[in-house]
């Protein structure tokens, strides 16, 4: 029997390191090449399967493919594109299939979060109901760490370590100040509806430091008076506070503090800004000197201080998906299962992706103080060792070395797609 071929794609958000699992995936299949005889990467996501634009990943070298390990962002190029459904679309999935049929490609591993793990899912049903053979499995990754039944995700732990190192070394900056210059500090983090990686600036007080830090999680409805009473008291007590404040926080009514009335192709409410929203809501009720900042971009893109446990998980679920490709499965997800916090143990597991797609993880209540504004020593336990551990990239001439793939093109034989 012909060795099929493979379709690889990074989806949604880029991680530090998405790229991790890349590496996982492509040197896997290298280790099989009686079964999985290439791989081809999509350029842009689902778009490249669509559009024919697929990068063959043989032309890599082992070493550039190994460098992929220590390299941020996706290295392939994403995407935010969300199937519609077979009944709504059927001319995307039968382009699907037409590309998958001429290039020989059995296997479709979908590198994302939620609404990738729902393309996933999509794409595993060709075989059932359009008679086309697919084995399609979603390797996890999402900065958000919302993704249900996996204990964490890839790409979690190292935004968490880097927000949990900005809110320490910040905290440390407004505290020199604050006797004559700023007294807060406002950081503003990703996370549209689960709170994890605001949670992870709680991180920064330890045992040996206590720092006056005040989170505001999307899981609570924020109480201005509530919140402005609590920032009273702790510049009142240290002097000064730094604030952890997540994109996806929510008046009691529902609207976002940051909502900017657009959405993004996903349909999501587009957010930024809810920093200075809260800045200056402090500085008008209570004239308290601030600065402000947003995370954003580098956040996730921060390889150089990327969590050791994340980088191995990261590349452990590439692995783990062609393994579970390779052992017939169809519709599935590698999963992390944590089996000891101290010492900090896990293994491989998986997930159905119909308990996947389309389902949330939020904090859970026990893991936020009952004031509502910090985080409980469960939620410690449970960030501690996502966080702990370095791994350093190489560094030439002052700087990371990451690798720039060639990405050389596989010779296109369809006519364009036009739905």
């Amino acid at each position: 029997m012909t060795a099929k071929n493979a379709f690889y794609a990074q989806s949604g958000g880029v991680t530090a390191v998405i790229n991790a699992s890349a590496c996982g995936v492509i040197q896997t299949t290298r280790q099989h090449k009686d079964k999985i005889a290439n791989v081809y990467a999509g350029r842009n996501g689902i778009i490249g399967a669509l559009t024919e634009d697929l990068i063959d990943t043989n032309q890599e070298s082992d070493a550039d493919i190994a460098a992929l390990r220590h390299t941020p962002s996706g290295a392939f190029g994403s995407c935010r594109f969300k199937l519609k459904s077979l009944e709504n679309n059927k001319a995307e999935y039968e382009r699907l299939i037409e590309v998958f049929k001429t290039h020989n490609i059995g296997y479709f591993f979908y590198n994302g979060g939620g609404d990738s793990a729902d393309t996933c899912l999509k794409v595993s049903q060709l075989s059932e109901k359009m008679g086309f053979p697919i084995q399609a499995i979603h390797v996890p990754k999402t900065v958000d760490n919302d993704l249900p039944i996996t204990d964490n995700c890839p790409g979690f732990g190292s935004v968490a370590k880097y927000i949990a190192v900005a809110t320490q070394e910040a905290s440390f900056d407004v505290a020199s100040m604050a006797k004559t210059s700023t007294k807060v500090f406002v950081l503003e983090v990703m996370g549209r509806h689960a709170g994890w990686i605001a949670a992870a600036g709680g991180m920064a007080s330890t045992e040996d430091n206590e720092l006056p830090i005040v989170i505001l999680f999307p899981e609570i409805d924020f109480d201005q008076d509530k919140f402005l009473a609590t920032v009273k008291e702790k510049v009142e007590t240290f002097g000064y506070v730094s604030i952890v404040v997540s994109e996806g926080v929510k008046w009691p009514d529902g609207r976002f503090l940051a909502e900017q009335g657009t959405r993004d192709s996903f349909g999501h409410a587009q957010l930024g800004g809810a920093a200075p929203v809260v800045a200056n809501m402090v500085k008008d009720a209570l004239g308290y000197k601030f600065h402000w900042a947003v995370a954003d971009y580098l956040q996730r893109a921060g390889r150089h201080l990327a969590s050791k446990s994340d980088v191995e998980q990261a590349y452990a679920m590439g692995q783990a998906a062609v393994e579970l490709a390779l052992a017939g499965k169809n519709a599935v997800m590698p999963t992390i299962v944590r089996t000891s916090d101290a010492p900090y143990a896990w293994e491989v597991g998986s997930a159905n992706l119909a308990d996947v797609a389309n389902v949330e993880k939020m904090m859970p209540r026990e893991f936020i103080t009952e004031d509502g504004f910090g985080i409980t020593s469960l939620c410690r336990d449970y960030l501690q060792p996502l966080i702990t551990g370095e791994d350093y990239p190489p560094y030439k001439n002052g700087l990371p070395d990451y690798v720039v793939l060639k990405k050389m093109a596989v010779a296109k034989q369809l006519s364009d797609f036009v739905k």
